[in-house]
């Protein structure tokens, strides 16, 4: 019995200390962007100078478009557990098609992002296409 015990507790620690290197790690399930406000809450965390006034959330949660009252727009996407945002600049290309608006950030680092905007694909392609 004593034995069983052991075992059982040792067992019990190693789940535990799995747990807690999970979290350590900060591994686990994709995040999502929920809303507008945890957009906005994002943008700033990755670029304090930036002031979204306009978002565009894709439909999915893994991505969004803001805009600022600077002319700018960042890029905003799920990376794994955490959030990735680049501010697009003259190199980014941009096409939308049935709703859905691909960015490639010129940044091969960050990759290309498709986004589900519905209507607003069109506008955003517009306004990025634009600042290029």
């Amino acid at each position: 019995m004593p034995d069983q015990l052991l075992q059982f507790g040792g067992s019990l620690m190693a789940v535990a200390m799995l747990i807690w290197l999970v979290r350590k790690l900060e591994l686990g399930p994709e995040r999502e962007i929920r809303d507008e406000a945890e957009a906005r809450r994002l943008a700033q965390e990755a670029d304090h100078s930036f002031q979204p006034v306009e978002v565009a959330l894709d439909t999915s949660g893994h991505a969004a478009l803001l805009a600022d009252k600077r002319g700018r727009t960042m890029l905003l996407r799920v990376h794994g557990t955490h959030h990735a945002a680049r501010i697009l600049t003259f190199g980014a290309v941009v096409g939308s098609h049935e709703g859905r608006l691909t960015i490639d950030a010129a940044d091969r680092q960050f990759g290309t992002v498709t986004l589900d905007l519905g209507a607003e694909a069109d506008i955003w392609e517009k306004r990025i296409g634009g600042s290029n």
